[in-house]
Parts: C-alpha cells; sequence; structure tokens
C-alpha cells in the first residue's frame, strides 16, 4: 500500500476524525473507505445514469413543456 500526503482544511480534519472516533475508526480507514466507494462512480457517464430519472411520472405529461415553464419561470416570463 502507498502513503500519500494531502491537504485537508482543518474544519475537514476536525469532522473526519470526529467521524471516525464515531464509526470507531481510524481517519485513514475513513479515507479508504471514501475513495473505494467514489471509484465505481468515478468513470460512471453521467448522462446515462440520468436517462429515465422522471420516467413513470404521472405529474408530467410532456417534459420538453415542462422544461420550458420551468425556464420561463426562472427567466420571469410567462
Amino acid at each position: 500500500m502507498t502513503r500519500i500526503l494531502a491537504d485537508l482544511p482543518e474544519e475537514d480534519i476536525k469532522w473526519l476524525d470526529a467521524l471516525a472516533a464515531e464509526q470507531g475508526k481510524s481517519r485513514a480507514q475513513l479515507l479508504r473507505d471514501a475513495v473505494a466507494a467514489f471509484r465505481p462512480k468515478a468513470g460512471a457517464d453521467w448522462i446515462a445514469n440520468g436517462a429515465g430519472y422522471w420516467q413513470g411520472r404521472d405529474d408530467i405529461s410532456d417534459g420538453v413543456a415542462f422544461q420550458r415553464d420551468i425556464r420561463a419561470d426562472r427567466n420571469g416570463a410567462s
């Protein structure tokens, strides 16, 4: 296993240490767990992951019209 040196803000270190104490793990183990959890998602295609997200919703009949309404509302148009 290779060791690394990483700079983190003090508030993140405090949070990490509190979480480590709560879970009974070392700071290093929490970081290893975080990297292991992140790895499968890192190469994922976020567009493919979002495909079909609104599928089956009965409150949105036409997705394109829904998007236009949201954009018009955001821009102050009617």
